[in-house]
């Protein structure tokens, strides 16, 4: 490159103040780029003989500027493109500053510019020549403007500019605030240095202008801008090349930004594969069009993410917005929701309505019993209420103890079909609208003697009294101490206090500790008060026996039926407690391996007890002696019946889980590289062997998810640690899968040898789709060796696994661009996704769960789809929302079944 210089002082040093001057810059717009351009001004000692011939047939530009005492102007261009011109106008934008250092820069940049166009021209790819997917891929995977971020307009960029600005000046620490990236500080803070890089700006603040142009580039919509600014955030020198140090700076920080701990630990590994693959002749430095090479070639979507279906089912389900439309007339419309509720719901409907009415029956029996007795007359409508209550009471008490018989509730669910009309599913809620009932009875039962009858009682004349006097006594009742001093008194008071604690502490509130209550009284809320207060029944029902047996109104022992009511169901819950304490007492358990993962995760490997048998999905209970005798907590199983151990996965959330963590790490070392998690503790290597708390287990017990052998296809949606009964489903999906391949394995080794195999297939899921949400990188550690024997041993593609990191910002998100090209590169060469560490690759920010059910619908038409969901329950309603509309739009059906999480 040529630079020529008209000066009207050529002989002026760097410091000698310059008053105007011309100065000249030509060189080729292709070629080598090895150096920096020749010129008196910017050090370059090339010789005239080797310049010309290097710009031998090569196209020239050449740009004329006059430099005033403050200011810059073009004079002339020849040659070159529109991107030459836009670089040269851009000069005479800058602000100015003293003319020295102000030349010196720009010429410097004008320099570099020039250089980036003169390597990239050449080699980059012509914008025809870009294949439509790939371009199309590109623009969705680098966009700084997304809906989160600067999507309001500059209107409202404008006020929070009025907001954040300090003396008419935007400080650099509010600007990802006032461009709404306020989540990605750092982030934002490289984007400002790199816009004001390329404008020259070198002040922490900028003007409302100077932020309208950094808007207006960071919103432009077109690939080479948004190619140009991450550019220039990687290339923090502006010198048109990026070297392995900015790769690893840019990597550490998009890391950062995405809470990706491990990616930041390995950013040293991960920027020299990106310099492998973008320079392959080590160069040390890669530029622009490697750049734009890797977005337009980025892999696309994975392949099983496809719809495998004919283009008439995919129309036609595309056509449908899969959205109930709504009826315009009200009285099509009540009757069609009513018709939808039905369906969804009629195993609850029946079962609810049946309670009601024996509830009614009951009260209405009483009630008219006592309304022909001459207590009547005394008391009234009193103590035919207070009556009726009570029997619903003694009904209510003897049910509400079926939900909770566990053992009972297993045999059914499985040894029977009762399971087609009775919602198992639902035992627990079931337990807790009969629980309401018992308070309704209670507080009818309670005013309506404390308020009414009893008032009624001591206000009575003697001559109405005179009929009582065989329930009462000769000496008719002078006060309310009377009433509570007798049996039937305080033991209907007691039993209202310790039923109001057992009440009150099961409420969400306090069983998970959500409410901000004084240190002294959080320690009377959390599980432990549920579960100790809960143990009171026991109490209650004592109570509850000699309540119904000492009756003021009843003398007759066959006419007091308390005791008939709760005789069968507390006879098959004793029982049910005490197989479960003879069965606990003989499964001690040996422990073969503990954990501890990310995510304060315990994960605890366990001998089979003799003749434990159990199917995937259902549960167990824990008990730990040297945390708390009597607490037994439940814990789905996370290994498959074929496995030769037995596991539970055990997160931290309350006191007694974060007692048997802190118990069990005493005894763990900390992994070696070959090993995951944090602290390990083999218990079948090695001679050393620690002392580990002793375990027992009780079970096993049923649960919504082990229905999942009742259909071909399976939906299988876990947040965070809610995967671990569906990973037991998944471990045995695959093993059957190997016993299926060994199976045929010998089938057609019988069949050479020209014998006939009997043997029968086991049961087999057709398909499977497994959706694993989780906020943490760290959890993915918790099932890195099932992901990976999934994906080494489903040849045939049975299992689709899909893994969801929320910590992530979405695809397209420029803060997770380099993040996303890392991982395509990584997962292309070495087979592992950089994020999860197994041979799955994830996916960013949450799933679109309108599209997984639609894929899934296009791809088994007309087939029963079960849904099986285990987690937190803000996702419950929207998947049965779409379990519901799909079920109705389309030909194929989905069964929702929620775990109790």
């Amino acid at each position: 490159m040529e630079i020529q210089e008209n000066q009207h002082d050529q002989a002026s040093s760097e410091t000698e103040s310059v008053r105007s001057g011309r100065v000249g810059f030509s060189g080729p717009l292709s070629g080598q780029s090895s150096g920096p351009p020749s010129g008196p001004l910017l050090g370059g000692n090339k010789k005239s003989s080797k310049k010309s011939a290097r710009f031998k047939n090569e196209e020239y530009v050449e740009i004329t500027l006059d430099v005033r005492d403050d200011s810059v102007s073009v004079q002339n261009i020849k040659g070159g493109d529109l991107e030459t011109s836009i670089l040269a106008s851009r000069l005479e934008r800058q602000r100015p500053s003293s003319l020295g250092s102000q030349l010196s820069f720009r010429l410097r940049q004008v320099s570099h510019e020039l250089r980036r166009i003169t390597s990239t021209s050449s080699k980059r790819f012509n914008k025809d020549d870009r294949s439509k997917s790939g371009a199309a891929r590109a623009l969705k995977g680098l966009q700084f403007m997304t809906k989160n971020v600067g999507n309001e307009g500059w209107s409202e960029i404008e006020k929070r500019f009025d907001q954040l600005s300090v003396n008419g000046a935007l400080p650099k620490s509010s600007f990802g605030q006032c461009i709404g990236m306020k989540e990605s500080k750092d982030f934002a803070n490289e984007l400002f240095d790199a816009l004001a890089r390329r404008r020259g700006i070198t002040s922490d603040s900028i003007t409302r202008a100077e932020l309208r142009e950094f808007w207006e580039q960071i919103a432009d919509q077109s690939f080479d801008a948004r190619l140009q600014t991450f550019f220039d955030m990687v290339d923090k020198n502006a010198d048109g090349r990026i070297t392995e140090d900015e790769v690893k700076e840019i990597i550490t920080l998009s890391a950062s930004a995405n809470k990706l701990s491990k990616i930041q630990e390995r950013a040293d590994e991960y920027a020299a594969l990106i310099m492998e693959e973008l320079d392959p002749d080590n160069l040390g430095y890669v530029e622009l069009y490697n750049l734009e090479l890797l977005l337009l070639q980025a892999p696309g979507p994975n392949p099983s993410t496809n719809l495998t279906t004919n283009s008439r089912i995919l129309s036609q389900l595309l056509s449908q917005k899969l959205v109930p439309t709504k009826e315009p007339n009200p009285i099509k419309r009540c009757f069609r929701g009513i018709e939808y509720f039905i369906e969804d719901n009629w195993k609850r409907i029946w079962v609810v309505l049946l309670w009601l009415a024996i509830c009614a029956g009951l009260f209405t029996w009483k009630f008219i019993q006592y309304k022909n007795r001459a207590v009547f007359e005394v008391m009234g409508y009193c103590v035919t209420a207070a009556k009726g209550a009570a029997e619903t009471l003694k009904f209510n008490m003897a049910i509400i103890l079926l939900p909770v018989c566990r053992n009972t509730i297993t045999w059914l669910r499985s040894r029977t079909k009762l399971g087609y009309i009775v919602p198992f599913d639902d035992n627990i809620n079931f337990h807790k609208v009969v629980a309401l009932g018992i308070a309704v009875g209670v507080g009818v039962h309670a005013l309506a003697h404390l308020t009414c009858d009893f008032p009624r009682l001591l206000h009575a004349t003697d001559e109405e009294y005179e009929p009582m006097k065989k329930f009462f006594g000769e000496e008719r009742p002078d006060n309310y101490w009377w009433f509570v001093k007798g049996t039937e008194g305080w033991t209907g008071v007691v039993m209202v206090v310790l039923m109001a604690i057992a009440f009150i502490l099961a409420q969400p509130w306090f069983r998970r500790n959500r409410l901000n209550l004084p240190k002294g009284l959080k320690r009377l809320t959390g599980f432990n008060a549920f579960w100790y207060s809960h143990h009171l029944f026991v109490i209650v029902y004592g109570l509850f026996i000699v309540h119904g047996y000492y009756l003021y109104l009843t003398k007759k022992w066959y006419k007091k039926t308390t005791w008939m009511y709760l005789a069968v169901p507390v006879i098959l819950y004793a029982c049910e407690r005490l197989i479960r304490a003879c069965r606990s007492g003989y499964k001690s358990v040996r422990i073969l391996k503990v954990a501890v993962y990310p995510g304060n995760v315990l994960a605890l490997h366990m001998s089979k007890p003799q003749g434990f048998k159990y199917t995937s999905g259902q549960y167990i209970f824990v008990n730990c002696s040297a945390v708390s005798a009597f607490q037994w907590h439940p814990f789905s199983i996370t290994s498959a019946p074929g496995d030769e151990y037995l596991s539970v996965y055990i997160r931290t959330l309350g006191d007694w889980t974060s007692q048997l963590k802190t118990v069990f790490s005493k005894a763990c070392q900390p992994s070696n590289e070959n090993q995951s998690g944090l602290l390990r503790a083999d218990m079948m290597k090695g001679e050393n062997k620690p002392k580990l708390p002793k375990l027992l287990v009780d079970g096993p017990y049923g649960a919504p998810a082990q229905d999942y052998k009742k259909y071909d296809v399976i939906l299988l949606v876990g947040l965070g640690i809610g995967a671990t009964p569906l990973i037991s489903i998944v471990k045995d999906v695959l093993n059957n899968i190997k016993q299926y391949q060994a199976l045929e394995d010998g089938l057609e080794g019988e069949s050479n040898n020209g014998e006939k195999g009997n043997a029968k297939r086991p049961f087999a899921t057709r398909r499977a789709y497994f959706y694993w949400v989780t906020r943490e990188q760290g959890s993915f550690e918790w099932f890195r060796g099932v992901m990976n024997e999934v994906t080494e041993n489903d040849k045939d593609g049975v299992i689709e696994l899909h893994n969801y990191c929320t910590s992530v910002y979405e695809e397209g998100d420029a803060r997770s661009a380099l993040i996303a090209m890392l991982q395509s590169l990584h997962h292309a060469k070495n087979g592992v996704d950089i994020v999860s560490g197994t041979r799955v690759k994830t996916h960013f920010a949450r799933p679109n769960w309108r599209n997984v059910f639609k894929r899934v619908a296009v791809n088994h038409v007309n087939q029963r789809i079960g849904v099986f969901y285990c987690g937190a329950p803000t996702l419950t309603g929207e998947l049965k929302r779409l379990s519901q509309d799909f079920s109705r739009k389309t030909t194929t059906k989905f069964d929702f079944h929620k775990e109790n999480f």
